[in-house]
């Protein structure tokens, strides 16, 4: 099994190969699907912690958006009063907009995730893996109103605690999840150190094909081992190098490399 950088296991032994694949325990938390190629990808299910987080975090959001229009509005209202019938209108369609609207809009702008759960990284994608539909997320989030009976999302939550995918009822009727996505960090690409040359090393150095590969891989591996690492590694070559070549006081890592780049000039 490897685990792959965008959050899920990928397995083609076992199971890839029609095995029978072991029983899978009643405490997992992850949702494995097969691809008609027989490829099994493995993600990471979201707890009802996690996406409680989520979900108020979204609702901040959308709180912090009402005060700044209901501040703005109270300031027209200050210079005229003959807002009073639009001011409270607006609110409506904007209370309505964000209680119905806000989730199936950023599901669909972000590829299944809120800004709420773009910070916890959760998704949303349909039971198959395949990615979230427009008609799955408008019916998911119109539930959330049975889901919030009989108060404090008391039924979502006890649906997603006794459900082994951990879904509510909206994802229930959808049949869609909430899958963790670990964020993915680019390494940083090392530049390949500077090397002195080694005075005394021959023109053009005997060293055989595996001697050749070996130094090869050496100096690739250089700049992403470290300078310590590398002339630690280097060491244990070295001394036998040293006496070869005659070079008795030469650093480590620049022999090697010195050997490698002389070696290899047409």
């Amino acid at each position: 099994m490897a685990e792959s950088a965008l959050g899920y296991n990928l397995r083609t032994d076992g199971a890839a190969r029609g095995q029978p694949s072991p029983v899978p325990s009643k405490l997992d938390t992850t949702l494995a699907i097969e691809t008609p190629e027989r490829v099994v990808f493995n993600y990471l299910l979201a707890g009802p912690a996690l996406r409680t987080a989520a979900y108020l975090l979204d609702l901040l959001l959308r709180l912090v958006f009402v005060v700044a229009v209901l501040l703005g509005l109270s300031i027209g209202a200050i210079a005229t009063s003959r807002l009073h019938g639009f001011e409270t209108g607006l609110l409506l369609v904007l209370f309505f907009a964000l209680e119905w609207g806000y989730f199936v809009f950023f599901e669909l702008v972000l590829s299944g995730s809120s800004p709420g759960k773009r910070v916890f990284g959760l998704r949303v994608m349909h039971e198959s893996g395949r990615p979230l539909t427009a008609a799955e997320s408008v019916l998911r989030n119109l539930l959330r109103a049975a889901d919030l009976l009989p108060s404090l999302y008391a039924l979502g939550l006890g649906t997603m605690c006794f459900d082994r995918k951990f879904r509510r009822l909206g994802d229930l009727v959808a049949g869609t999840v909430v899958v963790r996505e670990p964020r993915v960090r680019l390494r940083r690409r090392t530049t390949p150190a500077e090397h002195r040359e080694v005075a005394g090393l021959p023109a053009r150095p005997r060293l055989t094909r595996d001697e050749l590969a070996a130094l090869a891989l050496f100096e690739r591996r250089a700049a992403e081992l470290g300078q310590s690492r590398a002339a630690e590694l280097a060491e244990l070559w070295a001394p036998r190098l040293r006496v070869r070549f005659g070079v008795p006081r030469a650093p480590a890592t620049d022999l090697l490399v010195g050997l490698l780049k002389r070696a290899a000039r047409p």
